[in-house]
């Protein structure tokens, strides 16, 4: 079974950046889907970006030029930049993988979450 740690997260000011990452606790063979979602207050979950084993990136609309979606399949860690932060992108930030272990086994796995705080 695959666990997701995310770090990275904290309290900024507006303009500013963070930089998320996402660990996996067993090695990877192969990464199917990889995202990262986040919760604001009062809202439901929503993508914020994602990218297929293809390795091309998408984005909703809101975070557009701003954020930017990595990985890195040899130290199982994929990573979320983000730029130009303003008081609507506050929320809890989840990170979600689904791929293959080297023991060629399927997983699905979402992190606990980490608080991203922007302030005016």
């Amino acid at each position: 079974q695959v666990h997701l740690e995310e770090s990275g997260g904290g309290l900024v000011q507006a303009g500013g950046s963070l930089r998320l990452s996402c660990a996996a606790s067993a090695p990877i063979f192969r990464i199917e889907r990889m995202g990262w979602y986040r919760e604001a207050p009062g809202k439901q979950r929503e993508l914020a970006a994602t990218m297929s084993s293809g390795n091309t990136p998408d984005y909703a609309d809101s975070v557009k030029g701003r954020f930017i979606i990595s990985r890195d399949a040899a130290n199982h860690r994929i990573s979320l930049r983000m730029n130009n932060l303003s008081p609507e992108d506050t929320g809890v930030y989840y990170c979600y993988l689904a791929g293959l272990t080297r023991q060629l086994r399927g997983f699905d796995a979402w992190g606990q979450g980490v608080q991203v705080t922007v302030s005016t």
